[in-house]
């Protein structure tokens, strides 16, 4: 028995009539009428009774017809989820993120996303860019929002998908907190909290201490942004952050703009070769408003 003969017992079961049958199949009516045969031997019971006018169901072919219908409608839903799968419209899509991310990337991306793919199902993991670039290398994640430049970029192909700049958080008690602006060499003598060495934002902030003249003297570090915001209002020293975190500020941390700030970049990774058609198409997705999002202070 196969899908085929299940659906010529079907059509033949809502026509009643080989002929209309056969035309609605677009064949001829002897393979139908041999493909009948074939199914009703393979049964072993009769499913029409066959007269000049036509045929009806026997009580095994009316026994037949709902199960048959079932497993024609099961396997269109097999192939459609199939063609869903290929276009990259149905699957689960694992996406990788840096704690930033969540300021700004992931409201404006995600909502888009599930929006223009409901059927595909997201799951999102917080990682470092490093984790998040060795995952995507061992296909145990598909994109990840990561910091640039990606110290380990062998097997993943980046794109900018936002630029920030760095702030500095001062306690609201500082004798620097009533500035405007701070120029960054400013800061050589106070204790810097920084994300630590396994961060793309460590090196940036160290790479910008050094072009400014300084060693940073670094007394914390934190992984998470929000953390060094809240060691900043213990007064354990100064943070250095992405501005696009300002709004994570509490009340008694005052963020204040670098003369000369440091541009940081956020990307889009995925696996340089054979990316599934879900990361493509989230790629694209994502890269839809980037000039807008570009945007360079």
């Amino acid at each position: 028995m196969d899908l085929r003969q299940l659906l010529y017992f079907t059509t033949l079961a809502e026509t009643l009539n080989f002929r209309r049958a056969a035309e609605r199949l677009n064949i001829s009516q002897p393979p139908l009428t041999v493909a009948i045969r074939k199914l009703e031997d393979e049964l072993g019971a009769p499913l029409f009774i066959r007269s000049a006018r036509g045929v009806v169901l026997t009580p095994a072919g009316e026994a037949a017809l709902p199960s048959a219908r079932a497993a024609l409608s099961q396997s269109e839903q097999v192939r459609q989820a199939v063609r869903e799968d290929f276009m990259g419209e149905r699957g689960r899509l694992t996406i990788g993120f840096v704690s930033s991310a969540i300021y700004a990337l992931l409201p404006r991306i995600i909502p888009a996303y599930r929006r223009r793919f409901p059927r595909v199902e997201l799951v999102l993991e917080e990682a470092t860019s490093v984790e998040i670039a060795r995952r995507i290398r061992l296909r145990r994640m598909d994109v990840g929002f990561v910091r640039l430049p990606l110290l380990e970029a062998a097997h993943v192909d980046t794109a900018i998908i936002e630029v920030d700049h760095l702030m500095a958080a001062v306690p609201e008690a500082h004798p620097l907190a009533h500035r405007r602006t701070l120029p960054l060499r400013m800061l050589a003598h106070e204790p810097l909290i920084t994300f630590p060495p396994t961060s793309v934002l460590h090196a940036n902030i160290l790479m910008a201490c050094h072009q400014a003249g300084f060693t940073p003297h670094v007394a914390q570090e934190a992984a998470q942004v929000h953390t060094i915001l809240s060691l900043v209002e213990s007064g354990l020293g100064i943070g250095l952050v992405p501005s696009k975190a300002s709004r994570q500020a509490p009340e008694g941390v005052r963020l204040l703009q670098l003369a000369d700030p440091p541009h940081i970049e956020m990307g889009l990774a995925l696996a340089r070769e054979a990316a599934s058609p879900l990361a493509r198409h989230f790629r694209t997705l994502a890269h839809a408003g980037q000039a807008e999002e570009l945007v360079m202070p």
